[in-house]
């Protein structure tokens, strides 16, 4: 199975990932972690992209879709993966599509946690407290859900297009979500 699990910040997509990657067996492969697992090993793309990091802006794209190609490359990721947080950009669609189509394989669903924009932020600020996020006040999370809104969500139409694109209700306690994706999920067949 070749999923990608997109919603907005605070969504739940990183919690939601290892239960969907596991039901199917496959890797939750996140961009986030990429960065730091290349980062703290010290890889050329990893240099690279640290540069951007520290300054606080995006990692451009050539440097993530080399990054992202070479994860799923991995010999865990044959039988699919789980992306979460990549694509985020129309140009990352086009190089994804390559990648995968590269393989033989084709994407198999794009599941959208739709959660109301106001339960967010107070997620996001209850996680603040919790976690100990001084990044995490109100005005950067609204921020936040505007580049979101403004960037990734042309993307949810592409894949709606596409007739894969699943969108499943993100809100109520995480086993109920969980099970929600489960659902809609099962019923797909695999590439």
């Amino acid at each position: 199975m070749r999923l990608i699990l997109m919603g907005p910040p605070g969504a739940g997509k990183g919690t939601q990932a290892r239960f969907v990657a596991d039901h199917f067996g496959v890797p939750a492969i996140s961009t986030g972690d990429i960065f730091r697992a290349n980062v703290s090993q010290g890889t050329p793309l990893g240099i690279k992209a640290k540069r951007y990091m520290d300054a606080g802006e995006y990692v451009p794209d050539e440097v993530t879709n080399l990054m992202v190609r070479n994860r799923i490359d991995e010999d865990d990721a044959a039988p699919g993966f789980l992306l979460d947080g990549y694509p985020r950009t129309l140009a990352q669609v086009t190089e994804l599509d390559g990648m995968i189509g590269y393989t033989g394989h084709r994407l198999d669903a794009v599941v959208v946690l739709t959660v109301d924009s106001e339960e967010l932020v107070q997620r996001l600020l209850q996680r603040s407290e919790t976690d100990g996020r001084a990044d995490d006040t109100e005005d950067v999370i609204r921020r936040r859900q505007e580049i979101y809104t403004e960037q990734t969500e042309p993307l949810i139409e592409v894949y709606r297009d596409r007739g894969i694109l699943v969108e499943v209700d993100g809100m109520g306690e995480v086993d109920d979500v969980t099970a929600r994706i489960f659902a809609a999920l099962d019923v797909i067949p695999q590439s």
